[in-house]
This record gives structure tokens, sequence and C-alpha cells, in this order.
């Protein structure tokens, strides 16, 4: 299993959120999200210029911009 960034990610992969690099506001609020550690995501889609990025998490999806998405640690497949 390799990790990467969440922004590195293609549509239709999948992974496991291994670690949040970030603390703070923008940390309590990817957390709130639904985004910790153990959680399963697919990227479900990306606008136009890759930026922002849709996921799935569970049964909902959210959008990040890649900003965002870097601070997010996955392992792949």
């Amino acid at each position: 299993m390799s990790s990467i960034c969440l922004r590195q990610m293609r549509k239709n992969q999948v992974g496991i959120v291994k670690t949040i690099n970030v603390g703070g506001e923008l940390g309590r609020r990817l957390r709130e999200m639904g985004l910790i550690p153990g959680t399963r995501i697919t990227i479900f889609g990306r606008a136009p210029l890759h930026d922002p990025v849709a996921i799935r998490i569970q049964d909902n999806t959210i959008t990040l911009r890649n900003s965002e998405a870097d601070h997010i640690l996955v392992d792949t497949d």
C-alpha cells in the first residue's frame, strides 16, 4: 500500500485516510466533514481545471479545494 496526497488521486480511485496534516480551524473543519484516519474515500470527480475535487465519504459527496486536499495523506492500493 502506498501513501499519496489526496490531490494526486485519480477519478474513481479509492483510498483510506491516513493522516490530516493541518491543525487549527481547517483541521477541525476537515475532521467534522468526516475526514478522519481510517475513513474510506473515493474520488468522485474533478472540475474542468482540477480544482475543486469531489470525494465520496460513506453516502455523502463533499468538495475540497486542492489547497485543502494537500493536507490529507491517503493510503491507496
